[in-house]
């Protein structure tokens, strides 16, 4: 087993994210470690496992607090509040979470959720991120949705009346057949529910999906969802949810500490099927932070049958850390800090300086007082300014 965390290491944020991989179908867009329900669920082993899991790798992370959890999946809400009060207990019993941690929970609106947010919210959850896509009923069928907008308005109204006013909206946008006014339509809709931050994404055809297989009809071009992401980019603005990262939109004070924590290269414990993290130890002096990736078995039965053993492990190459730490920072409006990629890195950010500079000449990054950012323009070409952080092997291959 790894070695506790060493200073300089464990002063990097550390999170917790638990992944529930069933849903009630598989959407054809998803490309998440997501499987239909075809039985009864089997909560009571599932949460059994995600405890040895938990009890497995907390020496891992001995002595460092959790700021943050997220239950993702697949569909978390399938499992009762008296579940997630479980788990979290479990959690709590193994780690260190922090009095004030931001514990998010995925849910889909539908009558499988009603009438729980409240327990929900004893349980220990303070955040939820809500799947809405759309607010168009035939798109939800296009997209394989099995909620109706007049769900996702009822789940709104009760997660306000629940007093989680602290929820996300995910939109999407160039839907098939998806004109301008109808992706605007959508954030209007999204708008009237007053939620606290939007996650508002293209869709995108990943492969191994249905939608890879079978692209549906009628995607809007390229320019056309450019245009879409402009017009709603603004539209947002307007009512004071304000970007900050490349599909996330936050009212003041509302970003998702989890996913910021991603995007800043922190730390991750990842329990549950599937389930990647994220950890940093200390490297040899002088020279960069060991930065260790894990993942655990993808399928269900397999991960409940070993969940108590130490996941698979690899330790990120210290020529491919630049590209790892720009890959998450800069979907980042502000960017990132000459000091905060040190502080993640052990790296000193002199390496950086040709290759920023061969970006801002062509107009993707600017600086900041004291690091730099992606230029509009560098948002909107996101793989073309990764591409220049790629070690020199990783980038032949990609060309």
């Amino acid at each position: 087993m790894a070695a506790a965390v060493s200073t300089g290491a464990d002063t990097i944020p550390l999170a917790l994210y638990v992944h529930f991989p069933w849903c009630v179908s598989k959407c054809p867009y998803c490309d998440f470690n997501s499987h239909a329900v075809q039985d009864e669920l089997p909560a009571a082993r599932y949460l059994a496992a995600l405890d040895a899991d938990l009890e497995a790798q907390a020496p891992r992370v001995a002595g460092r607090r959790i700021t943050s959890v997220f239950l993702g999946g697949g569909t978390p809400s399938l499992f009762p509040p008296e579940a997630i009060a479980q788990l979290l207990a479990s959690a709590r019993r193994h780690l260190m979470l922090a009095a004030d941690a931001e514990i998010t929970l995925e849910a889909n609106p539908g009558t499988i959720e009603r009438g729980r947010f409240a327990g929900y919210r004893d349980a220990g959850v303070n955040r939820v991120s809500l799947g809405a896509q759309s607010f168009d009923p035939a798109t939800l069928r296009a997209l394989g949705r099995i909620h109706s907008p007049d769900e996702t308005r009822a789940a709104a109204a009760e997660l306000h009346a629940a007093g989680l006013a602290n929820f996300n909206l995910d939109l999407m946008y160039a839907l098939p057949a998806q004109t301008q006014a109808a992706a605007l339509a959508d954030i209007d809709a999204a708008l009237a529910l007053a939620p606290a931050h939007l996650s508002h994404y293209q869709l995108t055809l990943e492969p191994g999906t249905l939608f890879a297989a079978r692209p549906p009809a009628k995607l809007p071009d390229d320019d056309a969802a450019r245009a879409m992401l402009d017009a709603g980019l603004e539209r947002l603005a307007a009512h004071g949810y304000l970007r900050y990262e490349v599909s996330a939109y936050a009212r003041e004070g509302r970003r998702c500490r989890h996913n910021l924590n991603y995007w800043q290269f922190g730390d991750y414990l990842g329990v549950g099927a599937g389930a990647h993290g994220k950890l940093t130890y200390a490297g040899e002096p002088g020279a960069a932070l060991r930065v260790s990736r894990t993942t655990r078995l993808r399928e269900p039965r397999r991960y409940m049958g070993e969940a108590g053993e130490p996941p698979a492990t690899r330790d990120v190459a210290g020529d491919e850390l630049p590209f790892e730490f720009m890959l998450n920072a800069l979907r980042l409006t502000t960017g990132f800090t000459l000091r905060g990629f040190t502080a993640r890195t052990g790296l000193d950010p002199a390496s950086l300086e040709p290759r920023i500079q061969r970006l801002a000449e062509k107009g993707l990054l600017e600086p900041t007082a004291q690091g730099w950012r992606p230029t509009p323009r560098g948002l909107d070409f996101l793989n073309d300014l990764l591409l220049e952080f790629l070690p020199e092997s990783r980038a032949g291959a990609a060309g």
